[in-house]
């Protein structure tokens, strides 16, 4: 009898400790009173909040947009230089390099895609 109460204690610890590292993961020591993560900043009409960049291309021809940005927090995405897909190419016609804007992006079809765009004041 006593056998099998060790042999259920050892697998209940074992249980635990196997769940241990994946707490750990997602909650770093210390972080067990801390707030929960902020949720991504949305405008008050749901939309992705906006980001400042700077047009560094404009490529009518396929519909794309290079922006050298500040973080995109509903993408997690850093501060960077990158080319965007537009959802609207018409905005193209627009914008020329060197233009300080403030633009949403989100994933549309596997393509991160500005989907709203602004001159910056």
């Amino acid at each position: 009898m006593k056998t099998s109460i060790r042999s259920a204690l050892l697998a209940a610890a074992l249980v635990a400790s196997a769940a241990a590292p994946a707490e750990e993961k997602h909650h770093p020591p210390g972080a067990a009173n801390a707030a929960p993560p902020a949720a991504s900043p949305v405008a008050q009409d749901g939309a992705a909040a906006l980001v400042e960049g700077e047009v560094r291309r404009v490529d009518r021809a396929q519909a794309k947009l290079t922006l050298k940005h500040g973080e995109i927090r509903n993408l997690e995405m850093p501060p960077m230089t990158m080319v965007f897909k537009v959802k609207d190419p018409a905005i193209l016609d627009k914008l020329k390099v060197g233009d300080r804007v403030r633009f949403s992006a989100d994933q549309v079809d596997g393509a991160f895609t500005v989907t709203r765009i602004e001159a910056a004041n």
